[in-house]
Formats: structure tokens, C-alpha cells, sequence
């Protein structure tokens, strides 16, 4: 049975992002970032002071991943490129596919180093993404036909890969080569989301092999057990909630980004805390991210 838990934590950042999402921490700096993908904003919160810088971008950034000490990867609706953090310099790295159509949108690093990465319509567009595997400079397309990929997280040996199409609303599990993030089998469905309301958004692996889902429309975080099993649902103050991430120097607190996209000024008003960035208010047993490996 799950178990449904009340929010006890706290409002991180009360900007109201329109598309609050991709969220990531880098322990080397104690800083939490993430995204308004449709503000084209990159959020930066230093954890220990509470500092908060915000970085205008000049596309739609989605994905952060740390490379090293000087450099991050961006994937955006215009390719990836690596960011100077010094001073926000932007070079372009690859590209993931040739449609001005489309925009980047959930993805993660997988132990190895390589990076998942999912494209979507930018009017969420039936079957016009796509999710790929980046291995330095080579993109590979893993998956096609996507309508909105999510849930792309990795269990931490990295021999197993899990994603959804939030379109379908099957949470999926695959068989991965721990030694390049690659699929070494067929997608298996894990969990069948259609008979619950509200969508399978972003996705993290604790250390536990854990899974936990932002529920986009369901006001909450859902967490799996790695056969698929639903064992707790913990509130969040906004219904569309976007994505987990692991925060805080021993990775057991938890970030959760959301957004306010798609409603009108009646549907502000009637969910305040839409688009801000929470605090979920729990010990969790987290991982930090892998770095890119470039």
C-alpha cells in the first residue's frame, strides 16, 4: 500500500518559474541549479548562504551537467554546449538533431559519464521526439517517436536505465551496459501510470535503487522500489510538480523544482506556489550526480 505523507519542508525559492525544471547540485560548490526552460533562465542557489544568482540564457536550457570545476554542459533547444562557469560563456558542443521544431528536455548522466537526454515539439507535438545517448561529441538515437520524454534516471550501478514518454504514461526499465549507458535489451514497462491521475515527470535513483517521481498534476513526489512497486507519495505545495533532485553535502536532502505553465490567472491564483522551488523536508539516502565525461 502506499503510504501518502504530508509536505513538511520548505519553499527554497519562491520565483515562480513558468517551466521550473532539470534541476542538479554540485557538492564542489554547495550549489543547487536549475532551469525555467521557457523563462530561458538558469537558477543558481548556493545552499549555505541562501544566495541566489539567476543566469538569462539565449535558448531554451533544460539539462545541466557538470564536466569539471571550470565547465558545465548544457543541453538546450539549439544543441549542448559547454558553459564557462567563470562567466557563463557558451560554446557549442554538439548537436542532438536537425528540427527547429523541437526542444530539448529531460535527461541525466549516467554513472559511465555519457549523458540521456530527451527532445520534444515545442507545442508537445505527438511522436515528434526522441531520446539519445551522448557519449562526448557522439549522439546516438536510442528512442524515437517520443511525445514528452521524462523520467530518465539510472540505477547505481548503472546496469539498469528508466524513462517514460509522459505521453503514454508507462514508466519504463531497461537493461543497460554499466560500462557505456548503452541498452543492451528491450524496454520493459515497470510501472502502468494511465489509471492514475497526473503524469510521470523527472526521475532520480537514490543509493537504495529507489526511484522517485515528480508527478506532474498529482502535487507530489511518488517513489518506486526497482520492481515497480509504489511504496509512498509525499506532497508538494504545487500540482505540477517537474523534478527531484539530491541535495546538501551528504546528498540526503531533496530539491523539487515545478511549473505554472499552461494556466491562466484563475489557475494561479488557485495554486500559489505554482513554479516555485521546494524543500521536500525529509532524509533521503542520495547520490550525487555523475560528471560529463567529456
Amino acid at each position: 500500500m502506499t503510504e501518502t505523507h504530508s509536505f513538511n519542508g520548505r519553499i527554497l525559492c519562491d520565483v515562480a518559474s513558468e517551466l521550473g525544471e532539470g534541476p542538479t547540485y554540485d557538492p564542489a560548490t554547495d550549489k543547487a541549479l536549475w532551469f525555467d526552460i521557457k523563462g530561458k533562465k538558469l537558477h543558481e542557489l548556493h545552499l549555505a548562504t541562501m544566495t541566489k544568482a539567476v543566469h538569462d540564457l539565449p535558448f531554451l536550457g533544460s539539462v545541466l551537467a557538470v564536466i569539471d570545476a571550470e565547465r558545465q554542459l548544457i543541453v538546450s533547444d539549439q544543441g549542448l554546449f559547454i558553459r564557462a562557469t567563470a562567466d557563463g560563456k557558451l560554446t557549442p558542443f554538439a548537436t542532438l538533431e536537425d528540427k527547429a521544431h523541437n526542444r530539448s528536455n529531460d535527461g541525466r548522466v549516467h554513472p559511465s559519464g555519457s549523458l540521456w537526454v530527451g527532445t520534444m515539439g515545442r507545442g508537445e507535438e505527438k511522436q515528434s521526439g526522441a531520446i539519445y545517448h551522448v557519449a562526448r561529441d557522439k549522439v546516438t538515437r536510442l528512442y524515437s517517436d517520443i511525445t514528452v520524454p521524462n523520467g530518465i534516471c539510472f540505477s547505481p550501478d548503472g546496469s539498469i536505465g528508466y524513462f517514460t514518454d509522459t505521453g503514454v504514461n508507462h514508466l519504463m526499465r531497461v537493461a543497460l551496459d554499466p560500462a557505456t549507458g548503452l541498452p543492451v535489451g528491450q524496454p520493459e514497462v515497470l510501472s502502468d501510470e494511465t489509471v492514475n491521475a497526473g503524469g510521470i515527470d523527472g526521475s532520480v535513483c537514490d543509493a537504495d535503487g529507489l526511484i522517485w517521481n515528480a508527478r506532474w498534476g498529482g502535487n507530489a513526489v511518488e517513489v518506486y522500489k526497482p520492481d515497480g512497486t509504489k511504496i509512498a507519495r509525499h506532497l508538494v505545495p504545487a500540482s505540477q510538480a517537474t523534478c527531484p533532485a539530491f541535495i546538501g553535502s551528504k546528498a540526503d536532502r531533496m530539491l523539487v523544482t515545478s511549473a505554472w505553465a499552461g494556466f491562466d490567472a484563475a489557475r494561479r491564483l488557485a495554486d500559489p506556489h505554482a513554479g516555485q522551488t521546494f524543500e521536500l523536508g525529509i532524509a533521503v539516502k542520495g547520490r550525487f550526480e555523475p560528471k560529463f565525461l567529456l
